[in-house]
């Protein structure tokens, strides 16, 4: 019989915390900062260098690095939905977000370089009478 290897829980922090959540297509993120921290970042109790790749994780931290709070706070960060892309997009939300929550000051660095707007794209909706949101059925003039 295999031993069951227990996974330590990297999303249980102590102490307080600033929330926010983010958006962006069909994910969302719900983020939470907690001060005095290393720099850790932690999504779906996974390390961020785990779970997403090359420029998603530059993505994630880029409000992070526009404030210069790098290494100010230790982040966890529970996404659901949509792809890694949309994921890391809807954590950049979420930490802007959390940001301006904890001082109201970065709000116009942050605001200025986009980082605050939701990104409202979604998929657009199937219409009746055609086989899409714009595809119309093949035409046969005989």
């Amino acid at each position: 019989m295999a031993a069951k290897t227990e996974e330590k829980n990297l999303m249980e922090k102590k102490g307080t915390y600033h929330y926010a959540s983010g958006k962006r297509k069909t994910s969302i993120a719900r983020v939470r900062l907690y001060e005095g921290g290393k720099g850790e970042i932690v999504i779906n109790n996974q390390d961020i260098k785990d779970y997403l790749y090359g420029t998603l994780i530059g993505s994630v931290k880029s409000p992070l690095k526009l404030t210069d709070n790098l290494k100010r706070f230790d982040i966890t960060i529970k996404v659901v939905g949509g792809g890694k892309s949309s994921q890391a997009d809807a954590a950049r939300h979420g930490i802007s977000r959390a940001l301006v929550a904890l001082d109201p000051d970065l709000r116009g660095t942050l605001k200025a370089a986009g980082l605050l707007t939701r990104d409202s794209r979604i998929k657009e909706r199937k219409k009746y009478g055609l086989r899409g949101a714009r595809r119309a059925p093949q035409f046969s003039k005989r």
